[in-house]
């Protein structure tokens, strides 16, 4: 991930880049990334019933039209959650299917609105978080109300540092998602690095691990440990670098990749996507060897903390598997052919749609026939 320290500008514009079809295959290869992963699939035994929850609560806010809502209900934001919190308890795992869907609300809406806007629902959204118990002004965006229920809903049963780090947290992502926004307006294309930095908040991965720590309590010196911290960077970046493989042909036919790593390294290096992809699974490989490496250096602490602390790390471990394994399962990325397309390793390059007007708010069904 290094890049020039000369380089006088952490942006290039798409103006700037390779002309659109210089590098542009006809089939793209999606690299077994978690081949020799040691965490293996799990799902939580309450699935069923907090998905049931978690969906009805979340189409009664009415954010998107019928169709869009059916889409969005294809994606099963429900699934990555159970299969993040395999071992939570009911209250927790519907903490963190509500946390799933709030999440891919807040990413349907920014991604359509004006930075000032984003700017908006982020203040919204924090100002519900810092006071769940305040009822919500009249005519405020939805965001601001899901998150007030979620999270007075989840702090009945949630440890003071869970709670803390959480609110950190989810402040630093919105952060991000306002900034994306500028980058997105200004049609930015960010260098590997500086890619990195921002992608590291917008992926939303700390405020997700808070969610392990529900029932722990985990003091702050140990969580902002060394080794603990780079363990969190290295799961954190090889969930980058799934989904980012996961969602690219999507959001390249839709014209919506410049956020997004094989862009990123197509534009630096003037290679193509496959190229991309081979750059992906040599940096994820390494991402591998120093998060078992941090794992296996973990120091020992006393009962029952050395328990605690053991099950938040498999936690990250865990999350590495279940971001994989729901891209696959879910209709979120390949539409009904995810399994299909995940033992073949091959898809078809879908073809680059037309915007022909304004942009309704909400997921668009995959249309697998393209893949």
């Amino acid at each position: 991930m290094e890049t020039n320290p000369l380089s006088l500008n952490t942006f290039t514009t798409e103006k700037e880049s390779a002309t659109e079809n210089e590098y542009r295959p006809t089939k793209i290869f999606i690299p077994d990334l978690l081949a020799r992963w040691p965490w293996p699939r799990r799902i939580n035994p309450q699935y069923a019933a907090v998905k049931k929850e978690s969906a009805t609560w979340t189409a009664s806010f009415g954010a998107f039209s019928p169709k869009a809502q059916h889409a969005f209900d294809c994606c099963d934001f429900n699934l990555i959650a159970c299969l993040g919190y395999p071992t939570a308890k009911k209250e927790h795992a519907r903490a963190g299917c509500d946390l799933m869907n709030i999440f891919f609300v807040i990413d349907e809406y920014s991604d359509v609105s004006e930075p000032y806007e984003v700017q908006k629902q982020k203040d919204a959204i924090m100002d519900a978080l810092r006071n769940p118990h305040k009822p919500r002004p009249k005519g405020e965006w939805i965001g601001g109300e899901m998150a007030r229920q979620f999270w007075e809903l989840t702090t009945r049963n949630a440890s003071k540092g869970s709670q803390k780090r959480f609110i950190l947290a989810f402040d630093e992502y919105l952060e991000a998602v306002v900034q994306q926004a500028i980058d997105r307006s200004g049609h930015r294309i960010r260098d590997i690095k500086s890619y990195f930095d921002l992608r590291r908040r917008t992926i939303g991965t700390r405020p997700t691990f808070s969610l392990i720590e529900l029932a722990l309590d985990i003091p702050d010196e140990i969580m902002s440990s060394p080794t603990i911290q780079e363990m969190t960077l290295a799961s954190t970046d090889m969930i980058i670098l799934k989904n980012d493989v996961a969602s690219y042909n999507l959001e390249q036919s839709r014209g919506d990749d410049s956020h997004n790593i094989l862009r990123v390294v197509t534009n630096e290096f003037g290679t193509d996507v496959n190229g991309a992809m081979l750059w992906t699974q040599d940096l994820h490989t390494k991402l591998e060897q120093k998060f078992l490496g941090a794992m296996a250096a973990l120091p020992e602490w006393d009962e029952p903390l050395n328990s605690q602390v053991k099950e938040y790390c498999n936690g990250l471990g865990n999350w590495i598997r279940a971001n994989n394994d729901w891209c696959f399962e879910s209709g979120r990325y390949f539409g009904d052919r995810g399994l299909e397309i995940k033992e073949k390793r091959w898809m078809d390059l879908m073809p680059k749609q037309r915007n022909n007007g304004m942009q309704e708010i909400g997921p668009v069904l995959v249309d697998s026939s393209l893949l």
